[in-house]
């Protein structure tokens, strides 16, 4: 079992200059966040011809909730929780899942 945020991004005016600053700024700021044991994101799309809720999801794990709560206040999530103004002009949703694998 591990522990994940999900940080669900909406529409962004400027798809383009999301996706360099995501991968150019962000993501250097997010990696840096201690005791993560992954961190991935993705773009969305749906599975019918309509709009997605979300232009990108990132999620980051944890070991456990301990190592969640210490990496959600350490001074480098603060720097990525400020940059996220910079970029997410769609709007951002997040929220904490524990996660259990159900094919081990």
């Amino acid at each position: 079992m591990s522990i994940r945020v999900c940080v669900c991004y909406g529409q962004p005016t400027n798809p383009a200059d999301f996706d360099e600053h995501y991968e150019k700024v962000h993501i250097p700021l997010a990696k840096a966040v201690p005791g993560l044991t992954d961190y991935t994101w993705g773009k969305v799309s749906s599975m019918d011809a309509s709009d997605p809720p979300y232009f990108a999801i990132a999620s980051l794990y944890f070991a456990d909730e301990a190592s969640m709560k210490s990496g959600l206040r350490s001074e480098e999530m603060k720097a990525a929780a400020a940059d996220v103004a910079n970029f997410a002009t769609g709007g951002v949703t997040m929220f904490v899942q524990n996660e259990e694998s159900v094919l081990s």
